[in-house]
């Protein structure tokens, strides 16, 4: 595979591992597993258990797994046509991964925002409304 390919494969194989990551550790379909995770990662009797449940309550930890998984589903190289093409693979796929998990973090707090500073302006209308 040409260079020019496995950059395209870098950053296109970058959507779902951070979408997979994100929806786990964010995404209210999995609040309550998510929330037993962190009780278990807190509150678990070794440090082998209280790691592992952690696993599931953070993006970045999370994504290195969903990137091995799509790695090995793919069989993405990157650069080198060994072992240690498969390495920077996912090191490389972790990190465009969770720029865009920032990014779109960022761009669901800025969203978040507005409807918060519409509603204020919609609330102080309607005081207005009223006093006048």
């Amino acid at each position: 595979m040409d260079i020019t390919t496995q950059i395209v494969w870098l950053f296109i194989l970058a959507i779902p591992i951070s979408c997979i990551a994100w929806t786990v550790t964010h995404e209210e379909i999995f609040k309550e597993p998510r929330e037993w995770c962190v009780k278990r990662s807190q509150n678990g009797r070794t440090i082998i258990i209280r790691k592992a449940f952690y696993l599931f309550t953070c993006e970045y930890c999370f994504s290195h797994y969903v990137t091995i998984f799509f790695i090995a589903l793919c069989d993405y190289k990157l650069l080198i046509d060994d072992w240690r093409g498969y390495l920077i693979a996912g090191f490389a796929l972790v990190f465009v991964a969770n720029v865009y998990m920032s990014l779109f973090g960022l761009l669901r707090q800025a969203i978040k925002k507005e409807k918060v500073e519409i509603k204020q302006i919609e609330t102080t209308e309607e005081e207005h409304k009223i006093l006048y």
